[in-house]
């Protein structure tokens, strides 16, 4: 079905699919082979052990692809639009884009490097990722704001600010637990020491993956009008 959809609206469409998918499947697997207790593990638990750690580590470098992908061509469209509309600062969309990438490099980093082998390495990409991925999905709310109405309507532009809004809120209850949890393991059990800490982050953690998930969802329908020449020109039928 993805391949029929219009324009460029498959790369962000598959971009959704895919990294659900990487996060639902490898869950299913840690928790059928009794790895990880099936109440809120962090995300990296469900890939730290093989067989899922494959899985894991695969599907987590291919999203990370996609969304690199995703960020170049809506940095593309953007600075098209800029161009006729003049809403923004060329050199803010060069820096959003750049902030992305780096989300895109701490999600290779924590697909990579296993959190129990080198739990420093993956913690920092981990905190790259997410940290990155919130300042993207903001400044994307805000430019979304700038440009409309003639680039996005008004029901997508809360739509996007509110999941900023949220993954905002999320991020720092899930980065101030962490850092309060003492050691590094993957097998919680309700009721020891720091498993509040632990909840409480790996709930914030799960919410700011999926308000990711659900923002680039709402760059489909901007990708519909967009094809990408082989020249690497980029032709929007506005």
């Amino acid at each position: 079905m993805l391949c029929f959809m219009p324009g460029v609206a498959f790369i962000p469409a598959l971009l959704v699919c895919w990294s659900s998918a990487a996060f639902i499947i490898s869950y299913m697997i840690a928790v059928l082979g009794g790895h990880v207790e099936p109440l809120v593990p962090y995300i990296s638990d469900t890939g730290t052990k093989p067989p899922e750690s494959g899985i894991f580590g695969f599907m987590i470098n291919i999203s990370a692809f996609l969304g690199a992908a995703t960020m170049y061509i809506r940095y593309l469209i953007i600075e098209k639009q800029n161009e006729s509309s003049h809403f923004m600062n060329p050199s803010c969309n060069l820096i959003t884009l750049c902030i992305g990438l780096l989300g895109c490099i701490g999600m290779g980093i924590v697909a990579n490097f296993q959190e129990l082998s080198v739990p420093s390495v993956h913690d920092g990409g981990a905190l790259v990722a997410f940290g990155s991925g919130v300042v993207y999905i903001t400044i994307q709310s805000v430019i979304s704001f700038k440009s409309c109405p003639q680039w996005n309507s008004h029901c997508t532009c809360y739509i996007r600010i509110a999941i900023s809004i949220v993954s905002c809120i999320a991020v720092i209850p899930m980065i101030a637990c962490a850092s309060l949890i003492s050691i590094t393991k993957i097998d919680w059990i309700p009721g020891e020491k720091d498993y509040t800490y632990h909840f409480v982050s790996a709930i914030c953690e799960w919410t700011v993956a999926f308000s990711f998930i659900i923002f680039f969802l709402t760059f489909i329908r901007d990708f519909q009008g967009v094809t990408l020449r082989i020249s690497t020109e980029m032709h929007e039928d506005f």
